[in-house]
């Protein structure tokens, strides 16, 4: 695929939706041969991924479920109240950049402290847990991983990375980790629980966002990578399935496994297929403009029920993404249309969020006019989706997985051969 020229999307109109492709999606797990691709973790929450070739179609509705309640994001404003609602947002934006982490660093208590209920999550290495603090009868979710298969699957630096990027930063539309500990067989991830479940499920139950429910979700999550990027972090990981919904129907970004804080460029290839950038793709080195690029495949995921570039194998997907040929559905707003063009743009000099505007070039789109930040930041904005729960540890939001036998939930005392490897970790 070397020498395929830089691109900018071109719009190949069609009045047919395009083929529904497979919605399995493995990612990439460095060290990665492009031939032989590999599936990490699924990460809090996700569902376990065995192939992308053994996946069901993408469920497509022609309508969505009526009712949907949507604030009205549109304000008139005259120049006066405009200015002053800037700087409104301005102050509003400092206090949450810079509000202290809530991880807590090698804390009193261990296992036997917690609970554990239902399963949220499986993978490769380990398993996410409901689990219920005794002494506070308070829920979390807890992620516990193998340490032998952190090691053997050569992920002992991306998990540290995760854990110290989500020990570092603390956002309204990013989960929060609590601290860590580990025995000498696991180790221990305390998380916020977020009861409304996978964005992804809800998506594929209503076949496809309308403009006003996308723009929804696209706005916290502008927010948040806005946040992320202040930090030199790149989240490289953007797609339904790392998105969660709270209790109020907000945005939470979960999974920090290949996030990393750069500077400049980095020249790991993890992430999904379908979400890669092209310099991703083409090793060039990547930096922040790549999840710019991914916000574009997800704001076109959200309207469209699937994403912009598909292939039955993870090759396919690339060259398409390469060629840069985009099928935009007969239903798509013009302004979302023009705003994805500008985000899939092969060259990363000329993509929108990486020009020297930055965050503000996005936000600032005819798109997302009428959007009340400051309001989405407070939570003051209704959510589009609601999620319906009992009580604070309903996983009716999630899907059910089987159970290990409560000894498995045991570690017994003994030597720890990894200790030296996760010093680092508590």
């Amino acid at each position: 695929m070397e020498g395929i020229p830089e691109h900018s999307v071109e719009d190949v109109h069609s009045p047919q939706a395009a083929p529904m492709p497979s919605f399995f999606r493995p990612s990439l797990t460095p060290p990665f041969d492009l031939a032989q691709q590999q599936i990490h973790l699924n990460r809090p929450h996700e569902r376990l991924v065995n192939s992308m070739s053994s996946a069901s179609p993408y469920p497509m509705r022609q309508q969505l479920p009526p009712n949907h309640p949507l604030a009205n994001m549109s304000i008139p404003l005259s120049p006066t109240s405009t200015q002053s609602l800037l700087h409104q947002q301005q102050s509003k934006l400092q206090y949450y950049h810079n509000r202290p982490p809530v991880y807590v660093k090698k804390p009193a208590f261990g296992l036997k402290e917690f609970e554990l209920l239902d399963t949220l999550g499986t993978g490769t290495f380990g398993r996410v847990y409901l689990t219920k603090f005794r002494t506070t009868n308070k829920f979390y979710a807890m992620k516990v991983l193998k340490k032998s298969e952190v090691v053997r699957l050569k992920q002992v630096e991306h998990l540290l990375s995760e854990k110290q990027i989500l020990a570092s930063v603390r956002f309204p539309f990013i989960v929060d980790l609590f601290c860590t500990f580990q025995d000498n067989v696991n180790l221990y991830m305390l998380l916020e629980y977020v009861v409304g479940g996978e964005l992804f499920s809800h998506l594929r139950r209503a076949g496809r966002f309308t403009n006003d429910m996308t723009r929804f979700y696209a706005s916290e999550i502008v927010l948040a990578i806005e946040y992320l990027h202040s930090k030199n972090i790149i989240y490289r990981d953007l797609k339904p399935e790392n998105l969660l919904l709270d209790h109020q129907g907000h945005i939470k970004i979960t999974d920090f496994g290949f996030a990393k804080t750069v500077v400049d460029r980095t020249w790991t290839l993890c992430g999904t297929p379908e979400y890669l950038a092209p310099e991703i793709i083409q090793s060039k080195g990547h930096g922040k403009a790549v999840d710019w690029w991914a916000l574009g495949i997800l704001i076109f995921e959200m309207l469209a029920g699937y994403p912009p570039f598909f292939d039955e194998n993870s090759f396919g997907i690339y060259e398409k993404i390469l060629a840069g040929k985009v099928q935009f559905p007969a239903h798509f707003d013009p302004l979302a249309k023009d705003l994805l063009k500008r985000l899939l743009v092969g060259d990363r000099s000329k993509r929108l969020g990486n020009l020297k505007g930055g965050s503000e070039d996005v936000k600032r789109h005819k798109w997302f006019r009428g959007v009340d930040w400051l309001g989405l930041l407070e939570k003051n904005v209704r959510a589009p989706i609601i999620p319906a729960y009992r009580h604070p540890g309903d996983t009716s939001n999630f899907e059910k997985y089987p159970e290990t036998h409560e000894t498995d939930r045991n570690v017994a005392p003994g030597e720890d051969p990894y200790q030296d490897l996760f010093v680092q970790f508590t």
